[in-house]
């Protein structure tokens, strides 16, 4: 396989009605975090540490400009709760190339920069116990 950039990629959120929509154009950067948690397991015999791989998780980390019209509709009213579908395709030139997720956004937090930039971040957290893989 070919090395690729992440050029273009794509974010779609479910708003509160459970609609997808593609906030792509908003958003300036994310970060993907599909990890699993460990446990050690190293016995006194050993030099080396040993690990066995546990429950999986993820996280996703989006920064984005600010659009009343769009993305803040999406985001505004994220501390109610329900878990929002969320799908991030990282480039069309890939076979395995987006995972779809259920995560909770605890967070949407919207800043004004002293150059007058309104933008906005937002964290999301699995939900639903479901392994994130790539498709």
């Amino acid at each position: 396989m070919s090395k690729l950039t992440g050029i273009p990629s794509k974010i779609e959120v479910d708003n509160s009605a459970g609609v997808a929509k593609d906030i792509s154009n908003d958003v300036t950067s994310f970060t993907l975090n599909t990890s699993r948690g460990e446990q050690d397991v190293t016995g006194l015999d050993k030099s080396a540490l040993e690990r066995l791989l546990l429950l999986g998780d993820a996280e996703l980390a989006l920064t984005g400009v600010f659009n009343e019209a769009l993305s803040h509709q999406v985001f505004r009213d994220c501390g109610v709760g329900n878990p929002r579908e969320t799908t991030v395709t990282l480039t069309g030139g890939c076979a395995l190339d987006h995972a779809v997720l259920n995560l909770t956004y605890s967070s949407y937090i919207v800043s004004r920069g002293t150059d007058g930039a309104l933008t906005w971040t937002v964290a999301g957290k699995l939900a639903d116990g479901t392994v994130p893989t790539f498709v």
